[in-house]
């Protein structure tokens, strides 16, 4: 789409479309829980406000989202973010392209990644939480994944909180995700053999043949989670990188090695209950020497000009490869958010959107 010249854009309203809460959650999300709200914005900043205006080509979709989703107590201790606000747009990364700008660090034609409005237009106020983007030639979609939020939880949490060997045994569940996909190709290049799990044959297919997994299963065509991983590691895990938590993780637990890393990014499999999975195999950590330890993207973001120039060369050179699962159009974005909790996506989830501005 042809980009709006300066004289176009000095008096310029145009549409708006965001996603917002219709109502706070409880359980399992549905897409009638979001609504498609149309308004109008200006495409020039505010005057007397410092700010960046951005269009969002890409927007993604992330399981943590769900979280924001439900109300919770204030000073609830486990809340890593502000609960959405009902009517507002959702907020979420996304790549943008800046329009206008009254920030010294922006000028129109930026393009950049980092966290704004569910919605094709964001009017950022703080536009520090925006980084531009170094690697242009790369497709800019890969910023809400490989080498946005996804990759750098990838990245920082395996080789930090994992402290991988060459020769370590690394299980990696929801691993044909955006996290997962990456954590174990970063594993490969570590030297480690590696097994995913996966929700379905054409995932696990994909582990093996395009990501290079050692082994890969179905965890739903799995009678006995406990045996399917013992028949993938004989000898025991060194290192668990966790996004699913619940059953898994108890499972998981019994087959780890004597002073094993358990990295922990998320718990999808706890999203949507009103009663969390009690574990049952904590001693495990104690008579095993297993190191547990959580992590937060945020906590990283001092590292992200290495993983990126890292993770660039990782796919210029082949050693990285990025499956995604791209919907159309902002009105696709609550069923391609709902569609995670269900395992319908095939890699890392986003929505692409048609913006004016964007050549």
């Amino acid at each position: 789409m042809a980009s709006i010249s300066g004289d176009e854009k000095m008096d310029a309203v145009v549409q708006n479309k965001k996603v917002a809460l219709r109502r706070y959650v409880t359980g399992l999300p549905t897409e009638e829980d979001m609504e498609i709200i149309v308004d109008t914005i200006s495409l020039r900043v505010p005057a007397g406000q410092t700010a960046v205006l951005v269009t969002n080509p890409y927007l993604s979709c992330d399981p943590w989202m769900r979280d924001r989703m439900s109300k919770h107590d204030d000073g609830d201790p486990t809340v890593l973010a502000p609960d959405f606000v009902i009517g507002e747009a959702m907020v979420n990364f996304s790549v943008g392209k800046v329009i206008d700008s009254t920030h010294p660090d922006f000028t129109a034609g930026d393009l950049v990644w980092g966290m704004t409005g569910w919605e094709v237009y964001t009017l950022a106020m703080e536009p520090e939480s925006l980084k531009k983007i170094n690697h242009t030639e790369l497709p800019l979609s890969y910023y809400t994944g490989v080498l946005g939020m996804p990759g750098l939880t990838a990245y920082a949490c395996f080789f930090d909180v994992g402290k991988p060997k060459k020769g370590d045994f690394v299980f990696v569940s929801a691993a044909s995700g955006a996290v997962g996909q990456l954590v174990g190709q970063l594993a490969k290049i570590a030297g480690c053999y590696v097994v995913g799990s996966a929700g379905s044959d054409e995932k696990v297919s994909l582990l093996k043949t395009k990501f290079g997994f050692d082994d890969a299963f179905n965890y739903k065509s799995e009678t006995d989670l406990g045996a399917a991983l013992k028949r993938c590691f004989p000898d025991g895990i060194d290192i668990y990188f966790d996004s699913v938590g619940g059953a898994t993780l108890d499972a998981v637990l019994l087959q780890m090695r004597h002073g094993g890393r358990i990295a922990v990014c998320g718990m999808i499999s706890q999203y949507n209950l009103e009663q969390p999975y009690g574990l049952r195999n904590l001693y495990c950590i104690i008579a095993k020497a297993i190191r547990v330890e959580g992590f937060y993207f945020t906590f990283y973001m001092h590292v992200y000009a290495r993983f990126e120039e890292e993770m660039a060369g990782y796919i210029k050179d082949g050693k990285v490869t990025v499956v995604e699962d791209v919907v159309e159009g902002i009105d696709s974005a609550p069923a391609a958010l709902i569609g995670l909790f269900s395992g319908k996506n095939v890699g890392k989830q986003l929505v692409a959107i048609a913006c004016k501005g964007m050549s």
